[in-house]
This record gives C-alpha cells, structure tokens and sequence, in this order.
C-alpha cells in the first residue's frame, strides 16, 4: 500500500491534468492515479497470497461479473484510491483501502492517509491498531451525538426524513467523502455516528471490520453483518453500541 502511494498516488496529487480524469458516472472520477495503484496493489497482493482472488474497484467496473468472485473461498478487495473526488481537486482527505474476505466475510482490513502516513489495521477477532497501537473506539463526549450523515445516494423522500426526523437528534457536521477517513473518525472520538447509503465493498470493508473490532459498531440498519457479498443498500457505523441502536431505532421509525 505503501509502495502504490507512493509510485503512483502522491506524484500525482495536485498535478492531475484534465486528461487524467475520467467521469465513470454521475458524481463519480476515476484518474489515473486510481487505475496504476491497483495495478501496483493487485500484482503486490497476488504475490503474497495467490490463492485469493482479487476485486479491485476500477477492474469491477470495466467488467461487472468480477463481483461474483467476493463470496470466494479467499478474495483481496482493493480501493485503490478512497475519496477520488477530493483527490482529483487537489484536497484531502484520500486514502487506501485493502480488506481479505473469506467466503462474504471480511477477515483483515487495512487503511492508508498517504498525506499523514496514518496506518490502520484490524483482523477479525484481533482488535484494531492506528500505527501499531491498539486502539478503542471512543464518543466525542459532546451533549449532542456527532453525526455525519451521508445523503449522496439516498432518493428524495429518503433525503427528506433524514432532515426532518433523524437530523434534529445530532449534531451535523459534514462528510468527509472518504470512508478511508470517516471510519477512523468514528474510532478516534471525531464523530459519533455515521450513515452510508451506498456500501460498496471496496469502500467499507475494511472501515467496518475496523470500526467493529475497536468497539464500536457498524452493521445493517436491521442487525445483521455487514457483508462484501451482500449488494443491499444502507449502514450504521457508531463508535459505541448505544449510540447505534439510539440511530437504528430511530430509522425504523421512519421505515
């Protein structure tokens, strides 16, 4: 991970030229930066455990069918640049995102800030570790929870109940567009609670394994685990059981 941040991530940081980027779709970049640190991190990984498949991003999305492989026996999951957006304006935060997954479910996860060097790891039943050091999940402390309160994907009525019946409970602060930055956040005491809409597998998991193995809590609004071969929609990351279970019983309230 290192060594694609390094090649292919940072030299090109606030040097893009417009031919670099690329529209995949509405609200959606890919640069080149994106393309040659999966190359760089797929050859790296097939090295070290050549048995896993691998299920980058940008090759998912040249060819589909190469999420079927995300139930197998063993499978790497590569974000090759978490936060495009903001990488491709020449602004944090942007990060690096590797998860192995066993049959569906994720086993070890790693985070990269090419910026700050910040590293964070966690395995299943291991605990979780910011630059070697074991952490635990803490709250902000603050009277209202700290909610970063994705809506990017959401429908318009979907949208509208956020703002009216969800939103008057927290404390909104803005989302960082980076779930290689919005997990650690919710780790580090910098939010509280946090909702994905979109939960694509290269994006979360990683982040969720982390977040769950610090103490915290991330899993579908319904309970059940967050899974890299399960294509629903919608999740709860909380730096504390209490406060997820506050957000999910307020979501089912809505419907």
């Amino acid at each position: 991970m290192r060594d694609a941040a390094a090649r292919a991530i940072m030299p090109r940081y606030q040097h893009l030229a417009a031919s670099d980027i690329i529209d995949k779709a509405v609200d959606d970049l890919v640069t080149i930066a994106d393309k040659e640190s999966e190359l760089i991190l797929a050859e790296g990984l097939a090295a070290i455990l050549p048995e896993a498949a691998i299920v980058g991003e940008e090759a998912a999305h040249a060819d589909p069918t190469v999420l079927e492989r995300l139930g197998d026996a063993l499978c790497w999951i590569i974000d090759p640049v978490d936060g495009t957006n903001n990488f491709a304006e020449g602004k944090p935060p942007f990060g690096v995102l590797v998860a192995l997954a066993e049959r569906g479910e994720c086993i070890a996860g790693w985070i990269l800030d090419p910026l700050s060097g910040r590293f964070c790891r966690a395995g299943r039943g291991t605990g979780a570790f910011i630059d070697g050091e074991r952490v635990q999940a803490r709250g902000s402390g603050a009277d209202k929870p700290i909610a970063a309160i994705s809506v990017l994907f959401m429908d318009q009525g979907k949208r509208t109940a956020m703002k009216d019946h969800i939103a008057p409970h927290y404390t909104l602060v803005d989302i960082p567009r980076c779930a290689a930055e919005q997990y650690p956040r919710l780790v580090t005491g910098v939010n509280d609670i946090t909702i994905f809409e979109r939960t694509l597998a290269w994006d979360h998991a990683a982040g969720a394994l982390f977040l769950n193995e610090a103490g915290g809590k991330c899993a579908r609004a319904d309970g059940t685990p967050y899974r890299v071969d399960d294509d629903r929609k919608g999740m709860i990351g909380a730096a504390a059981p209490a406060l997820w279970d506050d957000m999910a019983r307020r979501l089912a309230e809505i419907g």
